[in-house]
This record gives structure tokens, C-alpha cells and sequence, in this order.
């Protein structure tokens, strides 16, 4: 696949980070010469997402160092020796990995999606690693009967059907995994999401079409493995989080319902909501305001510079 513009300017960088259970990942930075006069933020990705996910932090130039890596067993990314070392915790602990390999102290850490559980779960757990979260389209726990969310299902109902629906993708994976793999994938594919409503029509479509080619070379069975076992991840105890907290939502989000997400910003000490118009892909669909509001953040917290 030939990469669109914006992509092939970036300043995106691989490396490969060991965890600490030996686990080999395959983290990225958009500043891999150091040269980002700014804060530092950890970005937990979505479920087997790439950076192309985020079309505002691709280049030195976006104001931020950013730090991320590939879920185990994507992206580049290997899987454990056992298989069910994934999930939710073993996520947290590929964060300190990466941040130690890094240098990180203390930086703002954002999610997204799944990664939402992630961070939060990081700043539960070890308070003096995070400065602030940044939360986009994801809750912090739970995220199986948080879906759904603009039919306004009962929880255990959406957890049922979320649940259920995942174990028989992940059944029916190895017959599904040599199509999708296949799929040609273009500006026009995403064109026709964006008429289902899964997504809203994004600025650039082509680096979108990108991110999609990405994940689809995730096996379906792989990636409901991986799901299902974030699903076992419950609630995290928001008495528990000290730092200032932002949650930027999309109205129209079927995969982290903004309602939801309306709530745990209210239970949060030093929590805030940002509504906008858009679904779970949400800083695709308006990057430059999702990054407005992440810069704003970043001053919020007070350690713009600083977040090293």
C-alpha cells in the first residue's frame, strides 16, 4: 500500500522494547532525535491500532513528544509464550517497560479506547509514574457494557451481547482472518464507513484507509483474544486517581458511550468533559480540535516543558 502524504512526512520511529516478561514490543516516538521542545506524553493506544490513528501527532512539529507502543501481538509486537499473558495488567506493565526504555518519569499519559482501562489501571497502581490523564472515547473499566451507548441498553444487556458477539468472532477468526487480511482498503472504503455511521467522514482519507490496512493485518482471532480478555477488566476505584483528568467524548461514540463517560468525569476529583461531534474515532474525524484540547491539557497540568 502506497503511504498517503501525511504519512510519509511523519517523523514515526520504531523501536524494540523488552518487557519485563520478556515479551519483545514494538513501541514508537514522533521525536526519535530528540529535537520536540515540549512535553512528553505515553500514549495508550487502542486495541491494535497504529500511529496512523492519530493524524495530529505524526510530526516533531505538533508541539508534543509522543511515546507509544503496539499491543502484544500487533504491529510488530510479539505475542507472549502463554497466550493468556494479555490484558488489561500486563498492558500496565508494557507502559513502565516502555517509559522505562524511554526515560519517562512522570508524563501526562493519554488512552484511547481500550487504552483508556489501561491508563487509568497505570495511575492506580502507581500514582507517582502519571502527571494527568487524557482520556479519549474510553472509559476506565468495564468498556464491554459501556457500548452501545446511543441506544441506551441496559449495562448487563450490552455486556451480554458485546461479550457474546466477541467469543463467536473470535470462533469464527480463522475463516474470517484470510479474507479481511485480503481486503483492499482505500479512501474509498472509508467513504463508505462513514455512511454507516461507524465513523465520521475524517479529513484524510487516505491516511485513514492506512490505519485500517494496519489493523486488518491484525488476525480477527488474535484481536478477540485480546479483547475478551480486556473485558474481564472491572471498574477503577476513581478515589484512587489524584491527578487531573480530561475526557473528550463523541456523541456519537458506539464503542465507549459518552454518557458513561459524562459520569466518570464527575466522579473524578479534578475531572473535566469535553462533548464533540464525531463517534469512537473521534481525533481522526477532528484532529486539530482533539489536539487544541490536548495542548490546553497540557498547560492545565502546569509542566509544559517539563513532562520528561
Amino acid at each position: 500500500m502506497q503511504l498517503p502524504k501525511a504519512a510519509a512526512r511523519s517523523t514515526v520511529a520504531f523501536r524494540d522494547v523488552l518487557s519485563d516478561d520478556g515479551t519483545l514490543l514494538r513501541a514508537w516516538t514522533n521525536d526519535p532525535d530528540g529535537i520536540i521542545d515540549g512535553p512528553t506524553v505515553l500514549l495508550c493506544n487502542g486495541l491494535a491500532t497504529s500511529p496512523w490513528n492519530w493524524p495530529a501527532l505524526l510530526h516533531t512539529d505538533c508541539g508534543v513528544r509522543v511515546v507509544s507502543w503496539a499491543h502484544r501481538g500487533t504491529a510488530g509486537s510479539d505475542r507472549p509464550d502463554d497466550p493468556d499473558r494479555v490484558g488489561v495488567q500486563q498492558f500496565v506493565e508494557d507502559a513502565l517497560s516502555v517509559m522505562d526504555h524511554f526515560g519517562l518519569h512522570r508524563p501526562v499519559v493519554m488512552g484511547w479506547s481500550v487504552g483508556v482501562n489501561t491508563m487509568f489501571e497505570l495511575a492506580a497502581q502507581h500514582p507517582e509514574r502519571v502527571a494527568g490523564l487524557f482520556a479519549v472515547a474510553g472509559v476506565p473499566g468495564d468498556t464491554f457494557s459501556t457500548m452501545l451507548g446511543p441506544l441506551y441498553l441496559p449495562r448487563p444487556l450490552v455486556r451480554a451481547v458485546t461479550v457474546g458477539a466477541s467469543r463467536g468472532l473470535r470462533l469464527a477468526g480463522r475463516v474470517l482472518t484470510p479474507l479481511t487480511t485480503r481486503l483492499p482498503v482505500g479512501p474509498h472504503t472509508i467513504d463508505a464507513l462513514s455512511r454507516t455511521g461507524l465513523i465520521f467522514p475524517v479529513p484524510d482519507p487516505e491516511l485513514a484507509a492506512l490505519a485500517l490496512h494496519e489493523f486488518l493485518r491484525t488476525p480477527i482471532e488474535w484481536y478477540f483474544h485480546l479483547a475478551l480478555r480486556t473485558s474481564e477488566h472491572g471498574r477503577v476505584s476513581l478515589r484512587r486517581i489524584k491527578v487531573p483528568v480530561l475526557f473528550v467524548a463523541g456523541s456519537w461514540d458506539l464503542l465507549a458511550g459518552a454518557r458513561h463517560m459524562a459520569s466518570a468525569a464527575a466522579r473524578v476529583p479534578d475531572g473535566t468533559y469535553v462533548q464533540l461531534h464525531g463517534s469512537h474515532f473521534v481525533q481522526m474525524e477532528q484532529p486539530e480540535r482533539v489536539h487544541r484540547l490536548l495542548l490546553e491539557f497540557l498547560e492545565r497540568v502546569g509542566r509544559v516543558g517539563a513532562l520528561r
